[in-house]
């Protein structure tokens, strides 16, 4: 319940509670005290803020830019400029965000102080002088009940942000001698990192609220008292030199790899989606979307997934998302019928499932990148597929509310041409982009060969003739505005002159996708070049128009992209002041697994819990992401639940025979802990949109869950099922089982929604989910019929590779130890090397092996083969063989649910005529 507090705090329970909705200013509040920093002082302090926010920015775009190695000046390596970036975020954090939103706040915020000085002073050891500690610690809790209003920054607050800042710069300074005494802190490192810890924690708290410092601080009290945890999770327990060491001297814990990617990626996804947003593209968004399926009955509700899903490519948070177009959609939403839960629900499954879709992911996907080990290219392909299925699903599902409840469309103000007429446009729209692609892939290719070193001023240059021929089109069209959704009527804007209004703005998103996809850059890079473009077009957008339209006053209009340029800038370091201090913050949850080795303790809690069953495994695995994932910005979230849960999967399905690819693993965990953002008790995000709608905010997440079913349904598939993901799949492949997926995901959403061509009975539900399930899981059903897998006798291992093709795999079960010398069991998949005999395939691939009558014992693995990366070791014992077996297609079993489809649609359309 603390998000609800959250809302308290900002004056606007009342009204969220179904009161009625909020003004844009109040909403403005929310958004504030949930994502930018709820405090607003005047005069110097909001300058200092507001200055301190635009030098973040612009060192970011610095340190991303080519121009440090170019010019020889200001080189960081990753450590330094993550110190930079943390301290810049603290300092933010303790003045944007005051002490206290609730009493609950309050109160957690002077506990955890206190905790830590208990837990670092049973964690010192002789000989470490803590007399400093419990001072720290009587300072930081003074400062918090001494309290903060919203309109000033109190001194103390000032001095807490520079000892924040200071903490974090820490390591830049000492940068040379931290590395030198790696392992052996001195007093100067306790002091530093005591304190920074402390301080991380409370701007955790202000800025987030308090359910990440909890976790955290459970995290430090299960790292300092090991040895008085239960059984099954007890460890020896760490001294605070080594937790100081771990925590914050090194890299593996406040600084590890996920503040690294904060610093490399994300800040400049979320300061390009803030310039963007700041150009007018957010409102662009929303107008096509209404354009082209205002008319649709449903149609706003149709529109305010299309826009949310547009606005989610590039947005960090599903709260802004929700309040940025649910406050247009959801009294349109109202207008048509919807009722405040089901509009309010509708805006938030759609918002928040642009969390899942890339190419930003709420910053999860550069994530992916580092703990999967995959290239972005190859995360984006494999989150994509699931994201859009989901996004297609949510439009049918508001089609079939509108449907249930008998809704109408919006009027439009113009007349359609003729059927036929609008495919042909349709059709050469298609031929034109593809032409156009083409062209311009086979362009750049000559370009870059053809002028070198200048191929990018020649880039630069066409960009800018394009961006110039699109401002011309869209100088011949009216200014787009939004109408007042709360007006009697709502005219809905032309789809053609609409779209050529803004066309201008997908430039940057452009060369955002081909900086990624097809020159391969780096994110950073790719995201650095975007803003550039972006920066230069909010500079030149506001005059140029004036110029095109003969609007004169150019002056005033420079004037008005500078500052356009500025509060972009500004806004997009304040959304990141929550995002960097919760990846510092979920650092030390990280720090605590690798030095406590919990994960696998987890792992057995799992496993004792489940049974043993691998659908029970897999659930239980949900619901501790839903759990974990409470309370949690996006980052932070899936830090928390990748770090925890996804060995647990791994590991337990690999034992029981489930070999998963470690992608399909992330993905899983990350949907579930996403799901957090709409379920109640903690659902921030529908809370959000009550205070839009002025529906019950309980009732509002319950419906949202239930309008999320279906992205909950896809992590179980696509962790069976991993064709859904891209993975080993031919594009023609892949375009049949996008095709499949999604007809089987609308299948399941009119199953779960009661309706399909009229309203479901039980039976026919319940054929639906089965009919849903076999398209998704054909294989399932054959498997049955015909065993993928033949089992042979381990003695006979080398005969059973004769029978494999090389390259195919076969599959071993062995008996062994696991990393903390306890016996396990687990399945491991080992692709077989070509040879003349079984030996030479199994030596190939790494293996070497005695045979000692029936039983047969691992010799030797081969460093960096096959062998060792499928887990096998020596003196594992091989208990099982399993090789292909000769199976028909799976696709066959399309054919029964298939004539089960006819058979529902025959009963439906009887009923209904």
């Amino acid at each position: 319940m603390d998000q609800k507090k959250q809302l308290e705090a900002a004056g606007v329970e009342n009204e969220a509670a179904g009161h009625g909705s909020l003004s844009q200013v109040a909403l403005d509040e929310l958004v504030a005290s949930s994502d930018t920093g709820a405090r607003t002082p005047a005069g110097l302090a909001s300058k200092l803020i507001l200055g301190v926010a635009l030098v973040w920015s612009l060192f970011q775009l610095w340190i991303a830019s080519p121009l440090p190695y170019m010019l020889g000046v200001g080189i960081l390596n990753d450590t330094q400029a993550r110190s930079f970036h943390l301290a810049f975020a603290l300092f933010l954090g303790f003045a944007a965000y005051p002490a206290a939103r609730s009493r609950l706040d309050l109160a957690i915020g002077l506990s955890v102080p206190a905790l830590l000085v208990v837990l670092f002073m049973i964690g010192a050891k002789e000989g470490v002088n803590t007399w400093w500690i419990p001072v720290f610690g009587l300072c930081v809790m003074a400062a918090i009940l001494a309290g903060s209003p919203k309109h000033r920054v109190p001194s103390w607050e000032w001095a807490m942000a520079l000892l924040a800042a200071g903490s974090a710069f820490y390591t830049y300074l000492f940068y040379e001698s931290i590395s030198q005494r790696v392992g052996a802190p001195i007093t100067q490192d306790f002091v530093v990192a005591v304190l920074g810890i402390m301080l991380l924690l409370e701007a955790a708290r202000r800025s987030l609220g308090p359910a990440l410092m909890v976790v955290a601080t459970l995290f430090l009290v299960y790292t300092f008292l090991g040895p008085l945890m239960p059984a099954i999770v007890s460890h020896k327990g760490n001294a605070l030199s080594e937790v100081v060491n771990h925590q914050w001297i090194t890299t593996e814990g406040v600084f590890g790899i996920a503040l690294g990617v904060s610093t490399s990626f994300v800040f400049l996804f979320v300061l390009f989606g803030s310039l963007l947003d700041k150009a007018g593209a957010g409102n662009y968004f929303i107008q096509v979307a209404f354009s082209l399926m205002g008319h649709l009955r449903g149609g706003p509700a149709k529109a305010a997934v299309v826009s949310s899903a547009m606005t989610g490519l590039i947005s960090g948070s599903s709260i802004a998302n929700v309040v940025t177009t649910g406050t247009f959609t959801i009294p349109l939403m109202r207008k048509v019928g919807f009722s405040a839960e089901k509009a309010g629900a509708i805006e938030v499954a759609s918002s928040v499932n642009g969390q899942i879709m890339p190419p930003v992911m709420g910053a999860a996907a550069f994530l992916m990148v580092e703990y999967v080990g995959l290239s972005y290219f190859e995360v984006v392909k494999h989150a994509f597929l699931p994201a859009l299925i989901s996004y297609i699903a949510l439009v049918y599902i508001v089609h079939l509310e509108a449907m249930k409840s008998n809704l109408q469309a919006l009027p439009r103000s113009y007349e359609p041409g003729p059927l036929m007429q609008r495919l042909v446009g349709l059709a050469f729209a298609i031929v034109a982009i593809c032409v156009l692609s083409f062209l311009v892939y086979y362009g750049m290719g000559w370009i870059r060969p053809t002028f070198g070193n200048k191929a990018g001023f020649v880039v630069f240059a066409l960009l800018v003739l394009v961006y110039l021929g699109l401002l011309v089109v869209a100088s011949r069209e009216e200014a787009l505005k939004l109408d007042d959704p709360n007006e009697p009527t709502t005219s809905l804007p032309v789809p053609g002159p609409t779209a050529r209004a803004g066309l201008h703005y997908i430039l940057p998103v452009v060369v955002l996708v081909w900086s990624l996809m097809v020159d391969r850059l780096s994110p950073g890079l790719s995201a650095f070049w975007a803003s550039a473009f972006m920066i230069f077009i909010l500079l030149t957008q506001r005059p140029l128009m004036a110029m095109l339209r003969g609007e004169g006053a150019l002056l005033a209009r420079v004037s008005e992209g500078f500052s356009d340029l500025l509060d972009g800038l500004v806004s997009g370091a304040r959304n990141m002041i929550g995002i960097g201090i919760a990846t510092a913050t979920a650092g030390i949850i990280v720090g605590a697994v690798s030095q406590t080795g919990v994960g696998s303790a987890l792992a057995d809690v799992v496993e004792v819990l489940s049974g043993g069953h691998l659908m029970a495994i897999l659930f239980l695995t949900a619901v501790l992401s839903l759990i974990l994932g409470m309370g949690l910005p996006t980052t932070a979230n899936y830090i928390v639940v990748s770090a925890l849960l996804a060995p647990v999967i791994v590991t337990l399905g690999q034992q029981n025979g489930l070999i998963v690819p470690l992608i399909a693993v992330h993905l899983f965990v990350f949907y579930f802990g996403i799901m957090a953002d709409v379920t109640p008790p903690v659902g921030l995000a529908s809370f959000a949109a009550a205070a839009v709608s002025g529906g019950d905010p309980v009732k509002t997440g319950v419906v949202a869950f239930f309008y999320s079913l279906r992205t909950a349904a896809l992590p179980f598939l696509f962790i069976f099922n991993t064709e859904l993901l891209l993975i080993d799949v031919t594009w023609l492949q892949g375009v049949f089982v996008f095709l499949i997926a999604t007809a089987a995901m609308l299948l399941f959403a009119a199953a779960t929604q009661g309706w399909f061509l009229t309203r479901n009975r039980v039976h026919e539900s319940l054929l639906l989910l089965l009919i849903a399930f076999s398209l998704f899981r054909p294989g399932f059903w054959m498997d049955r019929i015909v065993p993928p897998f033949q089992s042979v006798a381990p003695a006979t291992i080398e005969d059973a590779v004769m029978q494999v093709e090389p390259g195919e795999e076969i599959r071993l079960t062995v008996d062994g130890l696991d990393q903390l010398g306890d016996p396990v069991s687990f399945v491991g998949v080992l692709p077989v090397a070509a040879g003349e005999t079984g030996v030479d395939r199994l030596v190939g691939s790494g293996l070497q092996y005695v045979v000692e009558g029936e039983t047969v014992r691992i010799d030797n693995v081969t460093y960096d083969s096959p062998a060792q990366e499928a887990g096998f070791d020596w003196d594992q014992i091989v208990t099982n063989v399993s090789i292909p077996n000769a199976q028909p297609s799976k696709y066959w079993m399309f054919i029964p649910a298939l004539m089960l489809l006819g058979l529902v649609v025959l009963l439906q359309r009887r009923r209904s005529s």
